[in-house]
């Protein structure tokens, strides 16, 4: 790796079972758009009676996890560029088979990224430097607080970009309901998300972008924990002006009030790790419905 010389921490690599489970072209996708009236779920070929689909290839079992400073004592943050050549080189062995599918976990210190879609009118208003990317999308901010997840997966043909996407929402969906928060999908746009109460916008909590090569995913997603949103702020967060930034945090001091208990990165990230584990195994599941959608002064969508 080259670059500031940052030290990478990887803590344990864990391996949880998975059968070998695609996308065929190199992809780009954040798909986040207003004319869908409803979340599809799309369809997952299976292996059937033992016999996988056409153009199925033998790929290493399993899903490891990678934690990049997130479970040192004291926890270390990770420099955007440095992670960023690292997961391109657990791509190059992802997708030559020479690994498992892996999910690096991370940290990042503060960096505003933007994808291939983002407008120069949604940069930073003061100027801030970014880093220019090659995923989905459009702008976002990393920084502590917030738990960023690098699925390296490789799809088997026939696993369409959508179903992957739609499963890492569904992992997200399920691990902040375990917290008793009710989270879902906004109709045509990515990323999970917590309804308006009527009087503010939809906030969303995690945020995901995406490319695909050599029928293998990386970049990922961005799951707010607890961080300071300001960051935000500066930014038309991933191109949407009609709605909110939003925390589990948040979500819990709304909740339970201002002394609301936060969990940690690290017990959310090992929390998730099942999960995305059994998402990622691209097994049949039971798809978590979009998020109502409600009315308020400034920001007028339809009931559903």
């Amino acid at each position: 790796m080259t670059g500031s010389g940052v030290e990478f921490h990887t803590g344990p690599r864990r391996v949880s079972g998975l059968p070998w489970v695609s996308v065929t072209d190199a992809q780009n996708h954040s798909c986040d758009r207003d004319d869908a009236q409803a979340t599809p779920q799309p369809t997952t070929p299976q292996v059937v009676a033992g016999v996988a689909p056409k153009g199925w290839v033998d790929h290493p079992a399993g899903l490891e996890f990678e934690y990049l400073g997130i479970a040192d004592n004291p926890p270390v943050r990770t420099e955007y560029n440095e992670c960023w050549a690292h997961q391109r080189e657990v791509h190059a062995e992802v997708s030559s088979h020479q690994r498992p599918s892996t999910v690096i976990y991370v940290e990042h210190d503060p960096v505003y990224t933007a994808g291939r879609r983002t407008r120069p009118e949604a940069y930073p208003f003061d100027g801030t430097p970014v880093v220019p990317v090659d995923r989905g999308g459009e702008i976002t901010w990393h920084g502590p607080g917030q738990l960023v997840g690098y699925p390296i997966v490789f799809l088997q043909r026939g696993i369409g970009v959508v179903d992957y996407v739609r499963r890492v929402e569904e992992s997200v969906i399920r691990l902040v309901a375990e917290y008793g928060l009710k989270a879902g999908r906004v109709p045509g746009r990515t990323g999970v998300w917590f309804p308006s109460d009527g009087v503010g916008p939809e906030r969303k909590v995690c945020a995901i972008g995406i490319r695909v090569s050599r029928q293998t995913a990386m970049h990922g997603f961005a799951l707010n924990i607890d961080p300071d949103t300001a960051g935000f702020d500066n930014i038309i967060p991933c191109g949407i002006s009609d709605a909110d930034v939003t925390s589990m945090g948040r979500e819990l001091r709304r909740l339970h009030g201002p002394d609301a208990e936060v969990p940690s990165m690290l017990e959310v990230a090992d929390r998730l790790e099942p999960i995305l584990t059994e998402m990622m195994s691209f097994q049949p599941y039971e798809m978590s419905p979009d998020i109502p959608r409600r009315g308020h002064p400034a920001f007028l969508h339809p009931v559903s």
